[in-house]
């Protein structure tokens, strides 16, 4: 007999992070969506819900939003493609991912955004959307091509890309700027000063423990300075990726009427010179990792409000590429799939409360990028769960990892708080590490309904 119960699944006896608050609260899900959040307890398998979640002892979260990875495809499928990144984050706990447009071609067309949405349509792990590539060259189109089926906004590399990516001046950044309305994430590394300092401080050295002193923090914030000045006069809201100075951090707080922030789990995580001492190439990427002292700064941010989104900034690339002589080793780490556990072992280590953890990586990016029907536990909105067991004590390794890298910067690291199971719109794609099948579609946004 056909089943009609009053929901496909019941979360109970867990404790859910609302936007109020955590509660001890059941959860009904229908059709996709969240249609109860309260107390079913009279509710039994076989009366109304075709399955009942015991959720004793986890917390119920909203699916955790990824919104800033690399996903390679096309062009880099040696490294990632969109299927393996998609799978990652789903193992981890990741119910939605924002992929950005440094592939091979530039994503910075409607045409290459529509052959990513093609791509990624038959491999989709989790829910999806692309960043649009803003350079100097596009710029007249982007108010138009921001708002394509997909698309979560523009991206601008100030510094740290190639070809026609990179907006390095002021003419290029206002230009991309000045026209459209949606928000420009940006990488803020001012490549003027990144290239003096190559020569005249770097020059011929092969110690990747130089990386964080000629990728200077002063040529952060001169980026970022110039950006955000460049926003204020068309009013046009910016959002400042992977900050990792305390020089940002202050200039930020005093500029959050037309800029966003976000940081990263490893810059949160990992601090210069030990990373680089016991990681080597392994701990470059791009803006480096800082010393202690900028790391303190960045939870002092997490903690007082200044930072919107937490992400991970997924850049993965091959360990034999990684092992090239310092420069010639390329900038980035994996970290979809370990972003989950590494800050629930934060949690536990008490540097910030579960609530601000779910504001950072679930309400931030609803907020900041207008998604429509994501980022938190309401009657409504999409069926995206992502259930933790904070007291769950695991050893992050490179063998969990589903990225075609094969490898974490965190791989013996041991953490208390793992992913239990990730839910998208209603449908079990991961469940106590096992995955099921791919599911993902476009998210949608309300600037372009």
């Amino acid at each position: 007999m056909e089943k009609n119960n009053q929901y496909d699944y019941i979360f109970q006896n867990g404790s859910a992070v609302l936007p109020t608050g955590i509660e001890k609260v059941d959860i009904g899900i229908k059709d996709g969506l969240i249609d109860e959040i309260g107390n079913l307890s009279d509710c039994s398998t076989d009366c109304c819900a075709d399955s009942v979640i015991d959720c004793k002892g986890l917390h119920i979260l909203p699916g955790v939003i990824d919104s800033q990875v690399h996903f390679r495809e096309p062009g880099l499928e040696n490294k990632e493609n969109l299927e393996s990144g998609m799978k990652a984050a789903a193992a981890g706990g990741v119910t939605c991912v924002f992929e950005m447009p440094n592939t091979n071609p530039l994503t910075i067309t409607p045409e290459a955004i529509a052959d990513k949405l093609k791509r990624a349509s038959r491999v989709a792990w989790t829910d999806y959307a692309f960043y649009l590539g803003g350079t100097g060259r596009t710029s007249s189109n982007l108010g138009e091509w921001e708002n394509l089926e997909g698309t979560c906004g523009i991206k601008i590399f100030v510094g740290a890309s190639t070809g026609d990516l990179i907006t390095p001046s002021d003419e290029e950044i206002e230009a991309v700027i000045s026209n459209g309305r949606r928000v420009i994430a940006v990488h803020a590394e001012d490549q003027y000063m990144m290239d003096k300092n190559k020569k005249e401080i770097l020059g011929d050295s092969t110690d990747v423990s130089m990386h964080c002193i000629w990728r200077s923090p002063e040529s952060c914030l001169s980026a970022t300075t110039r950006v955000v000045e460049l926003a204020k006069k068309h009013k046009r809201r910016v959002h400042i990726l992977h900050i990792t100075t305390s020089e940002e951090m202050d200039y930020l707080k005093k500029n959050k009427e037309y800029a966003s922030v976000e940081v990263l789990a490893n810059h949160l995580s990992l601090h210069a010179p030990e990373c680089y001492e016991r990681l080597g190439t392994l701990a470059q990427q791009n803006p480096p990792i800082r010393e202690k002292h900028h790391q303190d700064a960045l939870w002092r941010a997490i903690n007082d409000g200044t930072v919107d989104i937490l992400a991970s900034d997924h850049a993965p690339h091959t360990l034999d590429e990684k092992a090239q002589i310092y420069p010639s080793s390329p900038s980035g780490t994996p970290g979809v799939q370990t972003l989950v556990p590494v800050m629930l072992n934060h949690v536990n280590e008490k540097k910030l409360s579960l609530e601000r953890l779910v504001d950072l990586w679930s309400h931030g990016p609803h907020r900041i990028h207008k998604i429509h029907n994501k980022g938190q536990l309401k009657i409504g909105y999409d069926g995206d769960v992502t259930l933790v067991d904070l007291k769950k004590e695991m050893t992050i390794t490179n063998a969990q990892q589903k990225s075609k890298t094969g490898w974490t910067p965190f791989d013996g690291l041991k953490v208390k708080g793992w992913p239990i199971m990730t839910m998208i719109r209603g449908n079990i794609v991961m469940r106590e590490d096992e995955l099921f099948e791919p599911i993902g579609q476009l998210v949608q946004f309300k600037e372009t309904m």
